[in-house]
This record gives C-alpha cells, sequence and structure tokens, in this order.
C-alpha cells in the first residue's frame, strides 16, 4: 500500500461514494477498520469534507471497479511523488486496541495525581487520547469518573516502562526551567552576617619598680 495525501478525506468520500468494505477502505487509506466504522456511522471526522482520490490521480477507476466487484481485493493506489514528500518522519501513532481503550481515564487519573508536571499534550500524545478526555477526567466530568483509578500506565501495558520514565524526566526538567526563569526556584542568596569584632584582652598594667619602705610608710619630715 502507497501513502495517500488526506487519509481521512479519501476515507470519508470512499464511505459515501463506494461499495467498497470497511477493511479495503481502511487498507488502501491507512487506517484501522474501526476508524473507517466511525466515519460511517458519522461518530469521526464529522467536519471533514470527502476527497476523490480518482480525480486527485491517487487511483484509477478500473482499480475502483475492480475493488467493488471483489471485497477481498486490496486496492492499488497509484504511486505519487507528492505523497512521498509529504509523507511525515514521525512513525504513525501506535494503535491501542478496543479491549484496553478503557484503561487510558485510569492512566490519565494516575498522571493527573502522581505527575501534574506532564502536560495534557504529552500525556494525549503518550496514551493516544484526547485533551477534552484528559479534562473530564482532570474534572471529574467523565461519563465514568465513579468508576475511575489512578492506575499506572505500564501496569496496563500501555506504554513502557522506559518511555515513561523518559517523559517524566522531560516534563520535571522543563517545570524546573519555568520556575527560574519564575524567580520561584532560585537558590536565595545568604545574608551577610556582620562580623563580631575580635576578641583583645584588656592590657595588663605593668607594675613599676619594688615598693621602699619611704614609699610605703612615708617620712618622718
Amino acid at each position: 500500500m502507497s501513502d495517500i495525501l488526506m487519509p481521512k478525506a479519501t476515507a470519508v468520500w470512499l464511505v459515501d461514494n463506494t461499495s467498497l468494505s470497511f477493511e479495503q477502505i481502511a487498507d488502501f487509506c491507512g487506517l484501522h477498520p474501526l476508524e473507517v466504522r466511525g466515519i460511517a456511522d458519522g461518530d469521526v471526522a464529522r467536519d471533514i469534507r470527502g476527497v476523490d482520490p480518482v480525480t486527485g490521480g491517487q487511483l484509477t477507476r478500473e482499480e475502483l471497479d475492480k475493488a467493488q466487484a471483489d471485497e477481498n481485493y486490496r486496492l492499488k493506489a497509484i504511486v505519487s511523488r507528492h505523497a512521498e514528500l509529504m509523507k511525515s518522519a514521525k512513525p504513525a501513532p501506535k494503535y491501542t486496541p478496543v479491549s484496553r481503550r478503557q484503561d487510558r481515564p485510569d492512566a490519565i487519573a494516575w498522571f493527573v495525581r502522581n505527575h501534574p508536571e506532564v502536560t495534557d499534550a504529552q500525556i494525549a500524545k503518550l496514551l493516544g487520547t484526547t485533551k477534552s478526555t484528559i479534562e473530564s477526567v482532570r474534572n471529574r466530568t467523565h461519563w465514568n469518573s465513579a468508576n475511575i483509578k489512578p492506575v499506572d500506565p505500564v501496569t496496563l501495558g500501555l506504554v513502557g516502562q522506559l518511555v515513561l520514565d523518559e517523559i517524566v524526566k522531560k516534563a520535571a526538567d522543563k517545570k524546573t526551567k519555568d520556575d527560574l526563569k519564575k524567580g520561584g526556584g532560585t537558590i536565595q542568596p545568604v545574608e551577610e552576617v556582620e562580623a563580631e569584632p575580635e576578641f583583645v584582652p584588656e592590657a595588663r598594667q605593668r607594675p613599676g619598680a619594688e615598693p621602699t619602705a619611704a614609699s610605703v610608710f612615708g617620712t618622718k619630715d
């Protein structure tokens, strides 16, 4: 399968204008079949306008007709130089099985309680969730708030320990730098204490010459 431009918009058009199965559309557009089903049900890509891959030069009419006649056939996209140029260097987000999606709120609650320094954007990227879901868990407005309990995402199998440690460390380092910029984390200079004067013992008066009888008893005159 070749990467195509605007995969979701293409999927929207194929759902609305062809009899292709969800699996065929998902394979051609690089999506998951459940995501394509969500498009068909109106739960996903509501505001995305469909794009015709035939007029867009990414698929031939013959190929489309062939796929519609055989649900086991997989569409072959026309190799597009523009698609290769537009291909993201970042790896595609990891797909989370449906059986584990219900664990995401627990993992979000764990981050909110134990690592508030981790941003919503980092949590969303790490767990494959949305900022609105994170906010609903934080504010306890999530539809399943009564059953949400903080659980380590590593325990839930949503992320590896090394990846989690790296995210937490980066967030902590960034918070420390931000605190330093705001002046909240600076080390206060030690106040100078006025030095006490050096103790100098009083000088003893040196006794004079040895006393004489005259100086002690006086003279007869």
